[in-house]
Formats: C-alpha cells, structure tokens, sequence
C-alpha cells in the first residue's frame, strides 16, 4: 500500500511498451496493475520488467482447484508483487488454501476476493447462475472473501459504501471502474469519479484509459492525483 491511492491499469501484452509506461508513471501514480493478457504474453520475467520500483497489482483472477490456486498463489508470491486477486466465487476451501500458500511466502501478496465482474448488470447476472441484485452478489460474496482470510475485496465504486459498512475498516476495497469526470465509460458499467469512490471508502483506484490514453500519462496521472487532496 503506499500514500496515492491510484493504481494505473496498463492494459497491454507489449512488455517493452508497459515497461516504458510505468517508467513514466513513476513518482506519478501509487503502483501499476497488470492483469492476464500481459501475464500470459510475458510471464514472470515480464512482471518483473515491468515494474521496476513500482508495486504491481498482479491481477489474475484465479479460479481453480484448491491444491492447483495455492501452488499458483506460492509461485506468484515470488515475483514480490503488492497483490493478486482470487475469484471469490471459487468457494471458501479454495480461498483459504490460497491464504494459506500466501502466509508461507516470504513477501505475502495481499489477496482480494474478486465480487462481480463491473462489465456485469442486473441483466447479465442471471445467465451465469448468480441471483441479483448486483449489490446484493456483491456483499456476499465479499463476506465469504472475509470469512476465509483474503485480505480485502475488488468491486464497482457502488458498492464501496456498502462493503465499508459491512467487513469494516482493516478490509481493503481495491475498485476499478474509475472514470475521471468528462471521459468515457469504455466497457465498463458501474462507474464513479475518483473523488467520489475515495469518499466512498475505496482504498485504492484502478485507473486506465484516461491515463494512459493520455497524451502526458504522468500529467494526468497527477491530475486525478490533485483532485484526491
């Protein structure tokens, strides 16, 4: 965790070009997220390569078998990433096996319970088997998350308020969906300024296009970064 809270999404496969942007980035931003498109083109070495000083937000979502997500917790747990997230919908076995496999690595990664995907609406949520509302799957989700050890959660700006509410103050609330005001919503549904999910009890924001669609990232990272004092 470190003072600014804003974490930039680099949303690409091409190592040289994120490595080039976080570089950028640097003294700009809180940390960087790199998510499965980057990992699967680049692995480990990537990560790496891409950081550099930067604490990295490795988001994977993992979903799997207990024994096959706490070996892949272990091996992701010497990169020395910040965190890495977990799908909550996995079941409790599987997240605590992942807390387990985090607590024996030497520099544990923060795990956060992946809730309701924010490219999610009421509509969609019923062709994947899941009962609505969407704040509803949220707060369960989230709850079962914090009953099996994760460290914190990752949902829409939305719900921030209401999951500060319920698993209190020590729970981190990781929430992408963070649009500046004036840009774009992209593909994401449930969105909210960054101002606005700060407020709300988000303790880091996930920002991507509006920075690194910038002609200056670092300006406007530090720009959203004005706008949080």
């Amino acid at each position: 965790m470190t003072s600014n809270p804003v974490y930039c999404a680099l949303d690409t496969s091409d190592a040289e070009a994120a490595a080039a942007l976080a570089a950028r980035l640097r003294g700009a931003v809180g940390g960087i997220k790199l998510g499965l498109e980057f990992f699967a083109a680049n692995g480990p070495e990537g990560v790496r390569r891409a950081a550099g000083p930067l604490p990295v937000f490795l988001d994977l979502k993992l979903h799997d078998i207990p024994n096959t997500v706490s070996g892949a917790v272990r091996a992701i747990g010497r990169l020395g990433i910040a965190m890495t997230t977990i799908h909550a919908a996995g079941g409790a076995e599987m997240m605590r096996a992942a807390r387990n496999a985090a607590d024996e690595t030497a520099a544990r990664p923060l795990l956060l319970g992946v809730t309701v995907l924010t490219s999610l609406d009421e509509a969609a949520l019923p062709g994947i088997g899941m009962a609505g509302p969407v704040a509803e799957a949220v707060k369960r989700l989230a709850a079962l998350a914090q009953e099996s050890g994760l460290d914190g959660a990752v949902c829409s700006p939305h719900e921030v308020a209401a999951l500060r509410n319920q698993c209190g103050a020590g729970f981190i609330l990781v929430v992408p969906g963070i649009r500046p005001a004036g840009s774009g919503d992209d593909d994401q549904r449930r969105t909210m300024t960054p101002a606005e999910a700060l407020a709300a009890g988000a303790d880091i924001l996930v920002i991507g296009r509006p920075i690194t669609g910038a002609p200056d990232p670092a300006a406007a990272a530090r720009s959203i970064a004005a706008t949080l004092r």
